[in-house]
């Protein structure tokens, strides 16, 4: 056994243990760390595992788990390990980061994270007749719907992300009702998770796109239970440029663990 001191972080809800491996204190080829520690009854309780590397060419690198120990891009895990970055004096107010799926960079202003994300172009989205799949550096499945407040998320959400066609992979699963031409409201169920969570920020950047791809406006404000983002880009031939997820991320304590 060994103690482990970690830090808790949130952006809009979506909560992270993060630690700072730079020492390799955690086997990141051990997912079983992931299971434990996001287990809310059993460990610290998060919807994933942060762990900042080292990296040899960018600032740092951001290792993500979700709580069943599998592993993809996390937009708001990305935020919060950009705002953890800073505070152990690794970056300054910019960065360019290992993520992963791939470099990503970032700037600070307070609280507030503006992350750049990878360009959407056909290849990684499909309009159906009553829904869309967009992979932001996550698959997700938008459904527009409306009384999103009424919605059982779990219930709705797990029958899709457990349908046939998607049950061996996994998707994310996002209901979306429209405010505005510039303002939505989402819910989310996220696969590793497996149940909703307060923010997804591939999620809600998928929905934006989704939301001007149908004529909508960018920016486009996002209002989630957890709390507001936004994301800006250019939608050009079908192809989303120049893309970004701008929120707040904050710490909210320090602990350590046996493990």
């Amino acid at each position: 056994m060994k103690k482990i001191e970690f830090y808790k972080y949130q952006g809009t809800g979506n909560d992270f243990v993060v630690v700072d491996n730079r020492e390799k204190s955690l086997d990141r080829n051990d997912r079983s760390i992931a299971q434990n520690l996001c287990d809310r009854k059993f460990g610290v309780g998060s919807d994933g595992l942060i762990l900042i590397e080292n990296h040899s060419e960018y600032d740092f690198e951001m290792v993500f788990f979700n709580p069943d120990g599998s592993q993809s891009m996390c937009g708001n895990g990305s935020r919060c390990a950009v705002k953890f970055a800073q505070f152990l004096g690794i970056i300054q107010n910019e960065t360019t980061f290992l993520s992963t799926d791939g470099i990503h960079e970032a700037s600070i202003e307070g609280d507030i994270v503006r992350l750049s994300m990878h360009d959407v172009d056909q290849s990684r989205m499909q309009d159906f007749s009553d829904h869309l799949t967009i992979n932001t550096g996550s698959p997700h499945y938008v459904l527009f719907t409306s009384n999103l407040k009424d919605k059982d998320i779990k219930e709705e959400g797990s029958a899709i992300r457990y349908s046939k066609e998607f049950a061996a992979e996994g998707i994310n699963v996002n209901f979306v009702e429209k405010q505005s031409e510039s303002e939505i409201s989402v819910r989310t169920y996220e696969r590793g998770v497996e149940n909703e969570t307060l923010s997804c920020g591939t999620g809600v950047t998928a929905c934006a796109i989704a939301h001007v791809m149908h004529g909508g406006k960018s920016p486009v404000k996002i209002e989630t239970l957890g709390g507001s983002l936004s994301v800006e880009f250019k939608l050009t031939e079908g192809k989303a440029e120049n893309v970004y997820l701008i929120g707040p991320a904050k710490k909210v304590f320090k602990g350590e663990i046996e493990l």
